[in-house]
């Protein structure tokens, strides 16, 4: 039984992949399909879910900067965001029963509020997976996207206190200390190498933070992501980050798979949950007039605006546990758990297409950008360069490095990543941060002295949307780019890139060619000393 999940979930995956849509699609058809022919749950389905969740909030704790969530854009969007919608939405559906008639809708006042407050939340598994796929995690719109979901996970947890009526434990006090186990859990992580005790101990400390939290009386996801912020900051987590990806991923499909078991809804469900589906566009625009009225970079307040344009599995918790206290009607579980569903779908797709759909729509929505700009959205252009490199993770740093020894201050770097960014400026590195896929980065860039750019992007997808946008700047130099895959190599180079680096297959021969030099070296200075001895 246990290969037929294995084998659909696959299948519907691959299909999701062949039509270029996210494979998380494709995990949410299987759950539904599974249901629908009569297989029952797997028992451990659920903990596989949990497990998905609890990894995948470490591992945002691991690349978050607590400072962000201190910024006025991000706490003041999200609790603005979250109070306009649920009075909107409660006035829409209010709206919607008394125009439709329909029973669904005719909801007294205290299960209309209940039902607006769970649909104010927007998905983290949903985003996060995304923004992954897409390697913008780390821009500033992946940022801003995962600092409001953080915010709204903090409100979370304190309606839950509020409902259930239980609070912290006298004994929570004492996580304030956790600080002083910083030092520790990062020289454990230190000793356990690169090998397979790395990822162990990730499991370790990860589940160990929901396990304590638990304990004190508090959600034990929080501790989860709680645990992942204390260790952030170090260059050990970001290889934990790295080794841990696979196993987040492969349990996550265990949590895509669990909504399809919510329940089977009726037609009448299915119509309420696309009424929902709708509204959507509500939410879109709501966050989208906060995110500029705070001084967004129209481009940042965009895509973050379309990321976060979907309802949460956290709806879910909040409806199940209203339904089993007598505040809502049951088949509001349904009719949400199926707009979850098809809100993924969407963001998916929609996502996908989001610098294409940003660029067409570019000169429209510029009359809703802010003249006064926030400083860390003011970026520094280089001067004198004639040779970028766009992405300074370690094969771009590593580039950056052999370039610089041979044309000293004429290349300069690009990163997304404000962090990285400041890190290798304080030690010497001509580095200014910018998003290559931005098209007012190049815009406003003099690209008629630059020669080579080079793109050390890990996303296949972010390099051909850069090379479409300085081919659109009117970049005629020249461009370079590395794969992982040949199969990727091929593509790149169908794209109009004039050189394609496949680091797998080709650094061995640059190794080769390094150490040879050493042999040859010892050959020649051997000769040398041979002729010069009387």
């Amino acid at each position: 039984m246990d290969f037929i999940w294995i084998l659909f979930a696959f299948a519907c995956g691959m299909i999701a992949k062949l039509a270029n849509v996210p494979s998380l699609i494709g995990y949410l058809s299987a759950g539904f399909i599974l249901h629908f022919i009569g297989l029952e749950p797997l028992e451990n389905l659920d903990l596989l879910a949990d497990l998905g969740i609890s990894l995948m909030l470490f591992t945002i704790g691991l690349k978050l900067d607590i400072r962000d969530l201190l910024k006025r854009e991000i706490w003041l969007s999200a609790s603005a965001h979250m109070i306009l919608w649920c009075w909107l939405i409660f006035a829409l559906i209010f709206l919607l029963g008394l125009v439709l008639g329909s029973l669904a809708f005719n909801l007294d006042m205290q299960s209309l509020a209940i039902l607006a407050f769970a649909l104010s939340f927007s998905s983290t598994v949903c985003i996060f997976k995304v923004l992954e796929d897409s390697g913008e995690l780390t821009t500033r719109h992946g940022r801003l996207a995962i600092g409001v979901l953080i915010m709204q996970d903090i409100i979370a947890v304190l309606y839950l206190v509020s409902v259930t009526g239980k609070v912290p434990s006298f004994w929570a006090l004492g996580l304030i200390g956790l600080w002083w186990l910083r030092p520790i859990l990062l020289k454990l992580l230190e000793k356990a190498g690169h090998s397979e005790l790395l990822p162990l101990a990730g499991f370790t400390i990860a589940l160990g933070g929901y396990e304590l939290f638990e304990l004190v009386g508090i959600k034990g996801d929080l501790g989860a992501l709680v645990i992942g912020v204390l260790l952030a900051g170090n260059k050990k987590t970001a290889e934990l980050a790295k080794s841990l990806m696979s196993f987040k991923d492969l349990f996550l499909i265990g949590f895509f798979l669990s909504i399809g078991f919510t329940a089977l809804p009726d037609w009448s469900m299915l119509i309420s949950a696309l009424i929902l589906c709708l509204v959507l566009l509500f939410k879109f625009v709501l966050f989208f007039f906060i995110f500029a009225m705070v001084r967004l970079r129209i481009r940042t307040t965009f895509l973050a605006s379309l990321a976060l344009t979907n309802y949460s599995e956290f709806g879910l918790i909040v409806l199940a546990l209203s339904v089993e206290m007598g505040l809502i009607g049951a088949d509001w579980l349904v009719i949400t758990a199926l707009a979850i569903s098809i809100s993924f779908v969407i963001t998916g797709i929609a996502y996908r297409h989001a610098h294409t759909l940003f660029t067409d729509k570019k000169d429209y929505l510029k009359r809703f950008e802010s003249k006064l700009r926030l400083r860390e959205d003011v970026y520094i252009q280089p001067k004198d360069a004639e040779i970028l490199v766009l992405g300074m993770g370690r094969v771009g740093r590593g580039a950056y490095s052999a370039l610089n020894q041979l044309v000293g201050e004429r290349v300069w770097g690009m990163d997304a990543n404000r962090d990285r960014v400041q890190e290798q400026r304080r030690n010497g590195l001509m580095v200014f941060q910018g998003d290559g896929e931005d098209p007012d980065v190049w815009e406003n860039f003099n690209l008629s002295q630059i020669k080579l750019v080079l793109l050390a992007l890990p996303s296949v997808q972010d390099i051909k949307n850069i090379t479409e946008q300085l081919r659109y700047a009117k970049y005629d130099g020249k461009i370079a780019a590395i794969a992982r895959y040949e199969d990727e190599k091929k593509l790149l180079l169908q794209v109009g890139i004039d050189s394609v680096f496949n680091f797998f297959t080709e650094a061995g021969t640059g190794f080769a060619e390094e150490s040879l030099m050493m042999i040859e070296g010892q050959k020649d200075f051997s000769h040398n000393q041979a002729e010069t001895t009387p």
